[in-house]
């Protein structure tokens, strides 16, 4: 059973991984898409902003089907859309086209977040949570890094329509491996708490509005948000940064794209273990699993202030790998500490809801900055503007988690209740 399980985590990895290489693909072809549309930062900016115009839907309708439809038949049935709103990108298309693929890739991979972190959690105690939970977020981290460079290639040598022609061929595979080897596990049975669970013994169903009146969701989502909003700036202008703003070479920029993905990586799986150590050490939640992952925020968002205030070089991108790594690392233990106050047939729901909301951080981020681009002085203040305003949003919204967010206290609270 244990072995299972781990291969159904491998499994989750590759969906995340090619869920993650999809987004990141449009940034890496943005020159060229540019040119062959003639399109302006503002434009292209509406672009990488529909792709999260239906998130939210998705996400809410997922992680509600969650709990009604077998996890096997639902996340095949994600992928396949994924791989079908690729294909039409492979041929000449125009703007709408591109808008309207955008739109049904991202009302897609809405809920495979939360879907891949409730069949996670019914494979392990809730004790053993937080590095699987790492684990699967680190292949968001995984997917940009083996796509930057790869399909950086692809552009290079072929078109940027060969590079979508790629994923879905790789979303159809994808798709096919986890008929084969996914579902979900006996966790979800037990209701997912299992003998060795640690912690109160949650009710089998909360109202959603008492649940989320409790501090952990209320930070979490705001955590959740801000982290979301520099993820998804990362994911769709970083490429065009390094390159227009930076006066990176194709080639050059498409290796260093990959450096903060990396760096997530693995930052993502070492503070799922510090978190997973410091509890059986008696650590209490708050700190292992609310403190650890809103402080690595509030200094990802000192990072982004920073290096958007920088030239070209070294130092800068050091603190701009800094700040993709501290942002990433906190996900998964954070949606451990979420997991420890749902009840086990509310998780799937709730995941969805909550990624449903951070996700407008998804919707506003790229357009603003877009918009922050194209009324600059020059293409680099506009881009360090941008940078500016997501640091001091980031900043803020990793304060109030901090403050709000105590997993052990509101469980305790829903159970006497």
């Amino acid at each position: 059973m244990r072995r299972r399980a781990w291969i159904v985590l491998a499994l989750l990895v590759c969906l995340m991984l090619v869920n993650y290489a999809d987004k990141v693909v449009v940034g890496l072809a943005g020159v060229g898409m540019k040119e062959e549309l003639g399109l302006d930062d503002a434009g292209f900016g509406v672009i990488q902003s529909s792709f999260f115009w239906l998130f939210a839907v998705g996400s809410v309708l997922g992680g509600w089907l969650g709990g009604k439809v077998r996890a096997r038949w639902l996340l095949a049935g994600i992928a396949t859309l994924w791989a079908l709103s690729l294909a039409p990108m492979a041929a000449q298309v125009g703007f709408t086209t591109i808008v309207a693929c955008r739109v049904l890739l991202g009302f897609a991979e809405g809920p495979t977040t939360a879907l891949a972190m409730q069949v996670a959690h019914s494979w392990f105690p809730a004790h053993k949570r937080a590095i699987p939970s790492s684990i699967v977020v680190a292949g968001a981290g995984i997917g940009p890094l083996i796509a930057a460079p790869v399909l950086t290639w692809v552009i290079l040598a072929y078109s940027w329509h060969a590079a979508f022609a790629v994923l879905a061929v790789c979303g159809a595979v994808v798709t096919l491996l986890w008929l084969v080897g996914g579902d979900s596990g006996p966790e979800d049975a037990q209701g997912g708490h299992g003998a060795a669970a640690a912690g109160p013994v949650l009710p089998e169903w909360v109202p959603l509005r008492r649940l989320f009146s409790t501090g952990t969701l209320i930070g979490m989502c705001l955590l959740f948000f801000v982290a979301y909003a520099n993820t998804s700036v990362k994911v769709s202008w970083l490429p065009l940064y390094l390159r227009e703003g930076l006066g990176y070479d194709a080639t050059t920029a498409g290796k260093l794209v990959a450096l903060p993905y990396l760096g997530s990586a693995i930052a993502v799986i070492v503070v799922g273990v510090v978190s997973a150590v410091l509890t059986r050490r008696g650590v209490g939640s708050r700190v292992t699993r609310g403190v650890l992952p809103g402080a690595m925020v509030l200094v990802s968002g000192v990072c982004t202030i920073a290096f958007s205030s920088l030239d070209r070089g070294v130092p800068q991108m050091v603190l701009l790998v800094l700040s993709s790594c501290l942002n990433s690392a906190g996900y998964g233990v954070a949606f451990a500490g979420l997991a420890d106050v749902l009840p086990a047939k509310q998780r799937g729901a709730v995941f969805g809801i909550v990624t449903g909301i951070y996700s407008l951080g998804g919707v506003v981020a790229p357009l603003v900055v877009g918009r922050l681009v194209d009324g600059g002085d020059s293409i680099a203040l506009g881009y360090g503007n941008g940078f500016l305003v997501l640091g001091l949003t980031m900043i803020a919204g990793a304060l109030a988690a901090l403050l709000l967010v105590n997993p052990a206290r509101d469980a305790a609270k829903l159970t006497a209740e």
